[in-house]
């Protein structure tokens, strides 16, 4: 199955973005009622169903790692509405999409992977959706808004209740600037006793969310919170030290579980490669160098792609510096930033033969 499924996908992925589109278009005849989940604008969620898909191939033959990301998706999608009857118009449409766009590729055998595969992953969304006993979404108010520069902001957010999230996890946040375009954003802190949380956001190049948040998000907004998702994290009782690559804003989750490591004196030595195109990309580093006065299981190094004249850094990309000492074999990898460098410094480092295993990523950390 697994094979297969990997070889037709690979004839298909070349057609992504058509894939995507047909599927859309499939599931809004079969269930008309589904188009009222989804924002008017579908670019995002396009993009975001390919990446679901992707990363689902990737750990089709790793259940370990694959049901519990299931099982987050099938309890973050209840805050679109998601009922069990909607599985069966997904599985049609995705099916038929994927027949369309494989060619020759697809015979009955391929037919049967990806039914028993869809099968699996529909089960475990569905039984995770029904078990939880929490709220599909938690309501937020602003409390604080602090633009660092024209393109990032801090935002700080007062649940109603507490989020139930580990450090390193991500949670999906609707917005009123934006009504129905769900985003994923890292809290930066790990869990208070207030429940507050704290985002950093950059404002992205056709980012309608981002954009609003950083120019017009005002305390007092009311903010939908969705279910954590994501498994970066630290494990303290390991016998490894751990390597953190962080690009822009994707250093939210390695500052949250750095926040939370600092309460502890005993810790796995943890070296951080902060990287941006400049100076002013690495809106944190003072916070972080502080930190790691303090804490000396923390080493931060700072990484400029374009800005060669500037001293106290390394230079180049993420994957050009991280790679140059080596395959980290010994540590345990995290990596978090934009899908570009995210794709970039993973092939690299296993180029560079750090083992797959010991690398860690979340593939919705930026939209």
């Amino acid at each position: 199955m697994v094979r297969l499924i990997r070889e037709s996908w690979a004839e298909v992925e070349p057609q992504a973005d058509d894939v995507a589109r047909f599927f859309y278009g499939m599931l809004f005849s079969l269930s008309p009622a589904t188009r009222d989940l989804f924002a008017v604008n579908m670019e995002v969620q396009r993009s975001r169903l390919l990446r679901a898909l992707v990363h689902v191939i990737q750990m089709v033959d790793r259940p370990d790692d694959l049901l519990p990301f299931l099982h987050q998706l099938g309890r973050d999608h209840r805050k679109f509405g998601v009922v069990s009857a909607h599985y069966e118009a997904v599985g049609t449409a995705l099916l038929a999409s994927i027949k369309k766009h494989a060619g020759p590729a697809w015979t009955e055998s391929v037919e049967r992977a990806w039914a028993e595969a869809y099968t699996v992953m529909a089960s475990a969304m569905t039984e995770a959706a029904a078990a939880d006993e929490g709220p599909a979404w938690y309501n937020g108010e602003i409390v604080h808004h602090e633009r660092l520069s024209w393109d990032v902001a801090i935002v700080r957010v007062q649940p109603d209740h507490p989020v139930p999230y580990q450090p390193g996890q991500y949670v999906s946040v609707e917005v009123p600037q934006r009504p129905r375009l769900w985003r994923y954003l890292t809290p930066a802190n790990a869990p208070r006793e207030d429940g507050t949380m704290e985002f950093h956001i950059k404002s992205v190049e056709g980012g309608w969310v981002s954009r609003a948040l950083v120019g017009h998000a005002r305390p007092g907004d009311t903010w939908r919170i969705g279910s954590p998702m994501g498994r970066l994290s630290v494990d303290r009782e390991r016998d490894r030290d751990v390597l953190m690559i962080a690009g822009g804003t994707g250093l939210t989750p390695m500052r949250a579980i750095i926040d939370d490591l600092a309460q502890y004196g005993d810790n796995p030595r943890v070296q951080l490669f902060y990287g941006g195109r400049n100076r002013d990309d690495l809106y944190d580093l003072e916070g972080l160098q502080r930190v790691a006065m303090s804490n000396p299981w923390l080493t931060v190094t700072p990484v400029l792609e374009n800005d060669p004249g500037a001293t106290g850094a390394e230079h180049g990309t993420l994957a050009d510096v991280v790679t140059r000492y080596g395959a980290w074999s010994e540590r345990d990898v995290l990596v978090s930033g934009s899908p570009a460098m995210i794709r970039a410094t993973v092939s690299r480092m296993l180029v560079a033969g750090t083992p797959l295993d010991h690398i860690q990523y979340d593939p919705f950390t930026l939209d």
